[in-house]
């Protein structure tokens, strides 16, 4: 990685705002694969790629050498796989969001993802734009799934009623205020949809997201999401 490309570290806006580079590592044992995501992010506005992994046993040391925003997972690889390093990744001070990229979208897989900490999943068929928005959100912190994955989720919803209960039960701890700020996200909403929505500032909403996971233990958005199928509330 040159130095040119490590000291980019902010970049403008269309209004001249300016904003912080999200910083990137990039994990997937194919050469080619990850050699095409490495050169398509690094050219792509507000971001750099500071760092690469072939396999999630490297990634500790990358991030000790780098620090990053965003690390784009490659799932099932020849060593430790994909869900146990996201899971090493997120527990970590100060973690990087972690989105998984994978070529495989079974419900086992997914949940497993999103239970070690993944803020999203993106089947290898995403088109580059979508890739680098979903790198721009998980930065910023908002949840991101291709279509395929968000319909599978969304057929998953039958639950036995004890499940469901134990949810709605979890879900019972929160106030009125955070509840509805759970079912907005539960929806796809973002911060500020959730702020316009329920005429909230966007600081407020920030802060109702926080207490929220820290009552309910969760680590992202993915997760009081996937909690509200649980529940079946959404």
């Amino acid at each position: 990685m040159t130095s040119e490309v490590v000291s980019r570290v902010a970049s403008v806006t269309t209004d001249g705002a300016v904003r912080p580079t999200v910083r990137v590592v990039v994990v997937d044992d194919d050469a080619l694969v990850r050699s095409g995501l490495v050169l398509m992010l690094d050219g792509a506005d507000g971001i750099a790629v500071v760092g690469q992994a072939t396999d999630g046993g490297e990634v500790p040391a990358v991030l000790d050498a780098h620090a990053a925003d965003v690390v784009l997972m490659d799932l099932r690889m020849p060593g430790v796989d994909g869900i146990t390093a996201t899971r090493a990744v997120r527990a970590r001070p100060r973690p990087p969001a972690v989105v998984v990229l994978t070529t495989f979208d079974t419900g086992d897989e997914i949940d497993g993802a999103m239970a070690a900490g993944a803020s999203g999943y993106l089947l290898k068929d995403t088109p580059p734009a979508r890739i680098v928005d979903a790198v721009h959100a998980a930065a910023a912190g908002e949840p991101v799934l291709s279509p395929r994955v968000a319909r599978r989720l969304m057929d998953t919803t039958a639950r036995t009623g004890g499940a469901r209960e134990d949810a709605r039960a979890v879900l019972g701890r929160l106030t009125a205020r955070e509840r509805d700020v759970v079912l907005a996200i539960g929806r796809g909403a973002s911060n500020a949809d959730v702020g316009r929505d329920l005429y909230l500032s966007v600081p407020t909403v920030k802060s109702h997201v926080s207490s929220i996971l820290l009552k309910l233990g969760l680590e992202n958005r993915t997760q009081i999401a996937l909690l509200v199928r649980d529940a079946d509330l959404g």
